[in-house]
């Protein structure tokens, strides 16, 4: 006979070959409302919030880490949310360069940085130009020129630190990379892809937008000799210029950072939306940055004029 243990377990077993009842269905979860938000006005918040931890005071344990000479220039420069005048902003530039270099002869750059309203993963929101600054960067530009024909004599009249044919896509090929910029005609592009693998981690690949692929040799060189420079939005939507040094005179910084706010401006990518400038600062190679008021900029009197 069974116990009355073994009867409880065999009632509760299911009969053989029955399938178990399915679990009850849960219902459905109903989606939490999610409060819409714009790309831009999130940047916004994300600005404010830096810009107030920027200007809130440090923590004991990391003020120590700042060294005494950065603390003092930045007590001469407002905060990084106060916008001044351009020709305000390159008199602080000059009066907080105080960096000494151990090269003779040597002095602070001075750098613009711009962050703009676009976003690089789309393709109508790319931008990628050059522009001629009136008076030059204040650094001396090697030039290397990869053409045929006539134009290497072209070049050589022009100035080109180097220029060759296959020549020199061999020598590039091989390791050499003793310049700045190199130029290329159409005709040359082809031989010259196989370089892409060592010029374009280097931004040195000619390509027609950054005008060094060009059928105007003598020129070209001409340009970037005298002062012509690329800039290009980067993965952050920043832009990034060298417009001079703390040894030009104000007005000259100020005609080169004119000249660069027009090229930015006139190369407006198709797809831009909503506010276009966010903000530009400008700096010296070591010292603080100075937030410069756009608008201002953008109605003051041209280089040209």
């Amino acid at each position: 006979m069974q116990s009355a243990a073994a009867r409880r377990r065999a009632a509760a077993a299911p009969a053989r070959g029955a399938r178990p009842a399915a679990p009850a269905a849960r219902a459905p979860l109903a989606p939490r409302p999610v409060a819409p938000a714009r790309a831009a006005a999130v940047d916004d918040a994300v600005d404010e919030a830096l810009d107030t931890l920027s200007s809130s005071p440090l923590p004991q344990q990391r003020a120590r880490k700042l060294g005494k000479r950065l603390a003092k220039l930045r007590g001469m420069v407002p905060g990084r949310g106060v916008e001044v005048a351009p020709e305000d902003a390159v008199k602080l530039l000059r009066q907080t360069a105080s960096a000494k270099f151990t090269k003779a002869g040597a002095v602070e750059a001075v750098e613009m940085h711009a962050r703009m309203g676009l976003d690089p993963k789309y393709s109508d929101q790319q931008l990628r130009a050059t522009v001629s600054l009136p008076h030059g960067t204040g650094k001396t530009l090697r030039v290397a020129v990869l053409t045929s024909g006539a134009n290497l004599e072209a070049a050589r009249e022009a100035g080109a630190d180097v220029y060759g044919e296959d020549d020199l896509i061999d020598k590039i090929a091989g390791g050499f990379m003793d310049f700045d910029k190199l130029v290329a005609t159409p005709e040359m592009m082809p031989k010259a892809a196989k370089l892409g693998k060592v010029l374009g981690p280097r931004g040195l690949m000619p390509n027609p937008k950054a005008g060094t692929v060009t059928t105007s040799v003598a020129a070209t060189v001409k340009d970037f000799k005298g002062g012509k420079v690329e800039y290009r939005l980067d993965k952050t939507g920043n832009l990034h210029v060298l417009f001079g040094n703390v040894g030009f005179k104000e007005a000259d910084l100020l005609a080169n950072l004119k000249a660069i706010q027009e090229s930015v401006d006139a190369n407006k990518p198709p797809g831009a939306k909503g506010v276009y400038w966010r903000k530009l600062f400008v700096c010296t190679t070591q010292g603080p940055s100075v937030r410069v008021s756009v608008s201002a900029l953008q109605g003051s009197k041209s280089s040209e004029q």
